[in-house]
């Protein structure tokens, strides 16, 4: 593909194209970062993700190629200081990544390199998308179990890196990414390594985050990862987010409900195993599980 010479993503494609990737699409282009399907040497595309973005939005540019812009807006080009920190920022992500490699329901790190300006890495392409559309359906629906399977796919991610001391601490459904009916996680940008504070005190609020970011981001446990993924799997059978008026959990499988309620609690010492959380919703995915599908 080629975009307009002014779109502030066309230098990294050039970039990428001078080390050989043939790039077929941009699929996302934002302040930090820029992600692209790309392919080299005649293997199948990959999702290549270049740790070079740009607040400098063009609002001019054609329908066609604004559909990969984060926004449409002017803004001030980043400084070389505060692009270095990028820069530090997201090698941080690769070596994370890299630590997470082989581990089960975690998109992986197969390749990585750098140029000039930019570090990138490769990870295969997921051709499910992620988890939002599963928020948009109907939470009356006879049929949870695919969801709550993609969810206990992405709590047993979760523990593999926990074990591994590796918080996600940014878990929500964009971050979920689904491969033939199996959920993964991926971006571990915000990640932190649990021997290592990482990041402001605080941060928030956001709808899928624990209120301790509030004073301890930098800080956060496993225990973060547990709320978030209480959060998604709330917002999932309830069509609702936590938080936010009456509670709607009576209409979630009795199973359930005491495990996301535990995840859900404000204290993070009280909150269940990220195990705890991935045998529940297995648990909870095979009794929704129709006769037939019992069955196979």
């Amino acid at each position: 593909m080629h975009l307009h010479p002014m779109h502030p993503a066309a230098w990294v494609l050039d970039q990428l194209r001078d080390v050989g990737w043939h790039v077929h699409d941009l699929l996302c282009f934002t302040r930090a970062s820029t992600l692209v399907l790309a392919s080299r040497n005649g293997t199948p595309p990959v999702v290549l993700k270049a740790g070079f973005g740009s607040n400098h939005v063009l609002a001019e540019l054609d329908a066609a190629t604004r559909k990969a812009a984060y926004g449409f807006y002017w803004y001030a080009e980043m400084t070389e200081a505060e692009r270095a920190l990028t820069r530090e920022d997201f090698r941080h992500e690769i070596a994370v990544t890299r630590a997470a490699r082989g581990a089960e329901n975690v998109v992986p790190l197969i390749e990585e390199g750098s140029t000039d300006r930019f570090d990138w890495y490769a990870m295969p392409h997921c051709r499910g998308g992620n988890f939002r559309p599963y928020l948009a359906t109907n939470p009356n629906r006879d049929d949870v179990t695919v969801g709550l399977s993609i969810l206990a796919d992405v709590a047993e991610g979760l523990s593999t890196l926990h074990e591994r001391g590796i918080v996600h601490r940014d878990v929500y459904q964009e971050n979920i990414l689904i491969h033939d009916g199996h959920g993964l996680i991926t971006d571990l940008g915000a990640a932190r390594r649990t021997d290592t504070p990482r990041g402001p005190t605080a941060r928030g609020p956001e709808a899928h985050w624990p209120p301790e970011y509030a004073t301890s981001y930098d800080r956060a446990t496993p225990a973060a990862d547990a709320f978030s993924l209480g959060v998604l799997t709330y917002r999932y059978l309830c069509a609702d987010i936590p938080r936010h008026g009456p509670s709607r959990l009576h209409i979630a499988p009795a199973g359930l409900r005491p495990v996301i309620t535990a995840a859900l609690d404000p204290t993070p010492a009280d909150r269940p195993a990220m195990s705890e959380l991935r045998d529940a919703l297995r648990q909870a995915a095979t009794h929704a599980a129709t006769p037939a599908q019992r069955s196979n």
